[in-house]
């Protein structure tokens, strides 16, 4: 069972409902938070055989995207976004999803759920569609500001999560720099680079510039959550601008439109492979609990990807994996 935050997201509650219906079924089944009415209205037009595999879960308030994050936590208990978070703390369910407001996810995470003991930060994490193989990237903005030791621990986090989600052994980890020798960068990236570098925890690649993130240099990629988000929308309007700019120039005269005929399959292929709708959630690692970020304004494609995507790492147990490994590596730092 996935609780999902119905009312979160530019598009809710239509989108959100009709992106659950998409793949509830026996083997995922959901419950949606939210105003029963608006929900049931949008479950109106869903396949009346997904229906039975969704409860509602009566949640009048609403979250919005403008509102001061832990305040609105802190007031707003009886919203879809923190029902979610608490349908996991109580044990009603395996996962919670929202695509409503990341910050206030995150404070009603920390609130309900907790940090995993050991951990310092939470980091959200995303999987990049990179040509060839998908990358793991974290920090993408739980936080603005890190420290060295954040950055380790979420490198930490990310193998965990890319060996049991994505069966890379023994995964490669890179620190964003604006060089790949071990002496540039600022304050942060030097201390973390002798941090990480010493980890016998992880398999460290050293610095990568970023253009090296999209071209699957490495496994893992990280850094502060502020770095991060500004360069996950920066590739995420870059691949749609590509996708659009070709489509255009295939319109453009009879010749474009013979080759982009000619190259259509392969162009849909390409698309497909850099399409954020397939990856484009961030999972919170380092709470206890699993937690799944959406972008504010998914569809309801991006909707059912994250459940399906929530729903593997919950049969994975990623929660319950995160957890013994940060309490051996804490009764090792104790010796």
């Amino acid at each position: 069972m996935l609780a999902l935050d119905a009312m979160g997201g530019d598009y809710a509650p239509r989108e959100i409902v009709l992106g659950a219906a998409a793949v509830a079924g026996p083997a995922l089944k959901l419950s949606l938070t939210g105003n029963p009415d608006e929900i049931e209205k949008a479950l109106a037009g869903a396949d009346a055989g997904a229906r039975k595999f969704i409860e509602v879960v009566e949640a009048p308030e609403v979250i919005g995207f403008d509102e001061e994050p832990a305040k609105a936590v802190r007031t707003k208990q009886n919203s879809s976004l923190v029902a979610a978070c608490r349908e996991v703390a109580q044990g009603r369910a395996d996962g919670a999803v929202s695509a409503g407001n990341t910050g206030a996810m995150l404070a009603a995470a920390m609130l309900q759920l907790r940090r995993i003991p050991g951990l310092k930060r939470p980091g959200l994490c995303t999987i990049l569609p990179t040509p060839g193989k998908p990358t793991i990237f974290i920090d993408v903005g739980a936080n603005s500001e890190a420290r060295p030791v954040h950055l380790q621990q979420f490198a930490i986090m990310a193998g965990i999560f890319t060996e049991e989600v994505l069966g890379v052994v023994n995964p490669s980890v890179g620190l964003v720099s604006i060089g790949e020798e071990s002496v540039k960068g600022n304050e942060l990236v030097l201390e973390a680079h002798a941090l990480m570098a010493q980890s016998s925890q992880l398999n460290f690649y050293g610095n990568v510039e970023g253009r090296d993130i999209i071209r699957s240099v490495v496994d893992i990629v990280v850094t502060d959550g502020f770095t991060g988000n500004v360069c996950l929308k920066l590739m995420e309007s870059t691949s749609s601008l590509i996708v659009e700019e070709i489509k255009r120039a295939a319109r453009s005269s009879l010749l474009a439109k013979i080759g982009g005929a000619l190259l259509k399959r392969r162009l849909n292929e390409f698309k497909k492979s850099i399409d954020t709708e397939e990856f484009g959630a961030a999972y919170l690692l380092g709470v206890r609990g699993l937690v799944v970020v959406c972008h504010g304004n998914s569809s309801r494609k991006a909707i059912a990807s994250a459940l399906l995507n929530a729903a593997r790492a919950s049969r994975q147990n990623l929660t319950g994996k995160l957890e013994r490994r940060f309490a051996r590596l804490e009764a090792v730092r104790r010796q």
